[in-house]
């Protein structure tokens, strides 16, 4: 079998490969779930039972209680999550297994320990895990106490951290770990960045440090530079600027409005028709947006048409149609049993957050 669908998928047309996906979803009824996640292309999409950002499905997984299979249209860590929390005997397809995240992969469990170990000093630390991480990572976290967050819940998760300890060790993403930092009004001076590939010039943490950043970051979010924000209000003067947190503090100052996925997609609705929006996040989710309000204008911020998340754009219609015409038979996710244990702790505790 084949990571992603062989030629004879890929030369087939839309039309044809759609046809096909909707005589499965109709065969299979209700024993099937199709995740898709918002950075999805448009066509895949239409052809999703559920479309939310990484927090939604994965709590929408954990609900599922009559699909056998789930099939998660999104990335390797999102589908991992999804087969950690739903039933032993519920399955879970990624329709790409090429479909990665460049971010995860910035925090191999084995560095981690080892930065855990050297920063843990008197004990009093508990590990957070932005959702964009390998379940190792996740069970790592579980294992040491900790939990899982998103972006629409990361300002709670640092709550629930502060109550258990003086200190957060943060990972995999620094910039969602300092803007979540910042926001709950902690100095600059009480945050460090650990920086795993570089032994010579790790941070001094002192009695003040009360965040630890892992030195990872998401290709796609820090495209957006504060310049950009500068220009487009010199050429749209009322424009609103929204922006991910996953961007670089000095463009999330300088926004109007910050929040995950489905708080953009929120903030966009709830603007008035005539409204000028700039987003700064995936290219695929504000081309959607774009469609779905034409009463407005709307145009992802750095003007480039360069934000868009590669590994999300992997999966497409012959992978998803490949994917169910072999169901069960290709481009599974698995997760090691003692891991699916100790992540399932990680993300369970994200849950009861909310």
């Amino acid at each position: 079998m084949y990571h992603s669908a062989p030629e004879t998928y890929q030369k087939r047309s839309d039309d044809d490969l759609k046809a096909a996906i909707a005589e499965h979803r109709a065969r299979w009824g209700k024993k099937l779930t199709i995740l898709t996640h918002h950075y999805q292309r448009k066509e895949i999409v239409r052809c999703g039972d559920i479309l939310g950002d990484s927090y939604y499905l994965c709590r929408r997984a954990a609900e599922e209680q009559e699909a056998e299979f789930i099939v998660f249209c999104g990335v390797h860590f999102m589908a991992e999550a999804a087969r950690v929390l739903c039933r032993r005997e519920q399955r879970v397809f990624l329709p790409n297994l090429y479909a990665g995240c460049p971010m995860a992969d910035m925090a191999p469990v084995d560095a981690v320990t080892d930065a855990w170990e050297a920063a843990a000093g008197d004990g009093d630390l508990v590990p957070i895990s932005y959702m964009n991480c390998t379940a190792a990572l996740k069970a790592f976290v579980g294992d040491h106490g900790g939990l899982i967050c998103t972006s629409s819940n990361a300002e709670k998760a640092f709550a629930w951290g502060f109550k258990r300890a003086g200190r957060i060790f943060f990972f995999p993403d620094e910039h969602l770990g300092r803007n979540t930092a910042r926001l709950r009004g902690i100095p600059e001076d009480d945050i460090v960045v650990f920086n795993a590939g570089d032994a010579m010039s790790q941070p001094q943490i002192t009695n003040h440090t009360r965040v630890i950043l892992w030195a990872g970051y998401c290709h796609v979010h820090t495209n957006f530079r504060p310049e950009h924000v500068t220009q487009t209000r010199e050429k749209f003067p009322r424009v609103k600027i929204v922006v991910h947190p996953e961007c670089i503090a000095e463009v999330v100052e300088a926004a109007d409005a910050v929040g995950s996925t489905s708080f953009i997609v929120n903030y966009v609705g709830e603007q008035p028709p005539g409204a000028t929006i700039a987003i700064g996040t995936e290219l695929n989710l504000v081309s959607r947006l774009a469609d779905d309000h034409p009463d407005k204008t709307i145009f992802e911020l750095s003007g480039l048409s360069c934000p868009l998340c590669v590994n999300m754009f992997r999966n497409t219609l012959a992978d998803l149609a490949y994917t169910l015409d072999f169901l069960g038979r290709t481009n599974e996710i698995l997760v090691d049993r003692d891991v699916q244990h100790s992540a399932r702790l990680a993300l369970e505790r994200m849950l009861e957050l909310n």
